[in-house]
């Protein structure tokens, strides 16, 4: 029996019906009847906002707490996936890792964020009575934040230690129920284990909310970029049609698995980005940018605990920080999944160092490259960069930034490319995912890779077919699917110190005592 039709049998189709029916119907739903949905899905969206908000800032917090001191701990020296050598060099690593949480919003948000927090200090510094040019720390450390530490530790490092533990160590299938298996046991594979079967489910539902709202964002983006550029008519039609092209893109890239067309789309992400950031530099107000870098950086760490605990305007945390907790937990453990299957050979503090600090650094100097130029023509003329931003939103925002400064047309096209690379990166790798969590097998067939990349964009496509309306939904709707995710993601925040131990006496780093060999 080959392996494609082995893989054909280990499809969990209750796993497939439920996850794919629910968004289908969530769908069908908008399409019958918008307003209405629109109308449940906000309730819930204020209900998970209420009363989940605090449990995800201290989730958050916990995660990146937890795996920062394995990383420096004993139990750092511990190597994952039972392999002796890395499969993956470390800029071909470090690259599939930053094209996931980036690719989703690397060019819509790193634009927009920034001006948005600089024109409006957010209420944590609000009453500090801040010039303008004083604003643009605050401002642009709000965004480091929100893309930062915390956002990125929750995505893939004490989930990973365990999956990785359970997965390689212990023989059993890449699922994210196998998060559960050292608090659970093996009763969580049982075909009638209700449990495993919800928390495939959900995690399933939350990244294909999640991966659906940055091809929208982006699509949007994009349409919006061709009318700039190429006075292509920026309509529903237009956006539909680059979805479409964007996903059937991803849909090849999947088809060839993560050994070539993800590795190969990543790196591509990855030296594209890199190209336009030097351009940037060297065109755009280079000092300024790394002046703000660092002193937002510096800022931000200053200030870590406050901005991550902040409890003072939840409709403020509702519209930034929870919105964005929520969808960066909904991405948790297909993250997970992902980073399992490209991490073997690495120790737990190599892990912890890309995913944890590496990738938030390059993460706020893209955010201080792309929205501190923005800052900085903003500051030398005001409007310059805001007018666009309020009158037509985020999409404008990257365009309005290339009109200031020199060869604009070459860097627009280029982050037009760049957000094409970013959203086949986003679908590719997150319908692998999905795939995995259905099958449990590292190798899912391509077909079903294949049809949950088309499957989003065909969602996404649609939504936008409605209306913007519809795209707030969404929104809401990412951060609703987050709630059972959350509470899936907990175990692992006291589990990984627990499994580090286990992987370290068997790898003979400590003894069983807890001595040093």
């Amino acid at each position: 029996m080959n392996d494609e039709s082995s893989s054909r049998m280990r499809i969990n189709w209750i796993t497939f019906s439920i996850s794919g029916g629910f968004l289908v119907l969530f769908l069908l739903m908008s399409l019958f009847n918008k307003t209405l949905m629109g109308e449940w899905i906000a309730s819930s969206f204020d209900f998970s906002v209420v009363f989940f908000g605090a449990f995800w800032q201290v989730l958050l917090l916990a995660t990146f707490a937890v795996g920062i001191g394995l990383a420096v701990s004993r139990y750092g020296h511990v190597k994952l996936g039972k392999l002796d050598e890395p499969e993956n060099g470390w800029f071909r690593w470090v690259s599939m890792i930053l094209c996931t949480l980036l690719a989703s919003g690397g060019v819509f948000w790193a634009a927009g964020e920034p001006i948005y927090h600089f024109l409006t200090t957010p209420p944590l510094f609000a009453d500090e009575g801040m010039t303008p040019a004083e604003a643009v720390v605050p401002g642009l450390a709000q965004s480091f934040f929100h893309w930062g530490f915390t956002a990125w530790a929750c995505l893939g490092t004490v989930a990973t230690i365990v999956l990785m533990y359970a997965h390689y160590h212990k023989g059993y299938p890449l699922k994210p129920r196998t998060m559960l298996y050292p608090m659970v046991g093996e009763k969580i594979f049982h075909k009638r284990s209700v449990l495993g079967a919800a928390a495939d489910i959900v995690s399933i539902i939350a990244v294909a909310a999640g991966t659906i709202g940055p091809i929208g964002f982006l699509g949007l983006q994009v349409g919006y970029a061709l009318e700039y550029l190429f006075s292509v008519p920026d309509t529903l039609i237009t956006q539909a049609i680059v979805i479409i092209f964007l996903v059937t893109i991803a849909a090849i890239s999947a088809s060839s698995g993560v050994d070539k067309g993800i590795q190969l789309m990543s790196r591509l992400n990855v030296g594209l980005a890199v190209v336009l950031m030097i351009g940037l530099l060297i065109l755009g107000p280079t000092m300024f940018i790394i002046d703000s870098f660092l002193g937002a950086e510096a800022f931000q760490i200053q200030n870590f605990l406050r901005m991550s605990l902040y409890r003072g305007d939840s409709g403020w945390l509702g519209y930034w920080t929870v919105f964005f907790w929520g969808w960066f937990l909904g991405f948790g453990p297909a993250m997970a999944m992902f980073i399992s299957r490209i991490s073997r050979g690495r120790t737990i503090r190599e892990l912890i160092l890309a995913v944890a600090i590496i990738a938030p650094i390059v993460s706020n100097f893209w955010f201080a490259v792309v929205g501190g130029t923005g800052l900085f023509y903003e500051l030398e003329s005001p409007g310059a960069i805001s007018t666009a931003l309020n009158e037509t939103g985020m999409p404008a925002a990257v365009m309005a930034i290339m009109e200031q400064v020199p060869f604009g047309m070459v860097m627009a096209t280029g982050f037009l490319i760049v957000t094409v690379v970013f959203v086949a990166t986003t679908a590719d790798s997150m319908s692998y995912s999905v795939a995995v969590t259905i099958t449990g097998d590292v190798h899912p067939p391509k077909w079903l890779r294949v049809f949950w990349a088309l499957l989003f964009g065909a969602i996404a496509a649609t939504l936008i077919g409605i209306g913007e309306s519809s795209i707030q939904t969404l929104q809401n709707f990412i951060v609703v699917t987050a709630v059972p995710v959350s509470i899936l993601l907990l175990p692992p925040v006291w589990l990984a110190p627990k499994v580090a131990k286990l992987m370290a006496i068997e790898q003979n780093i400590v003894t069983p005592k807890g001595k040093k060999k």
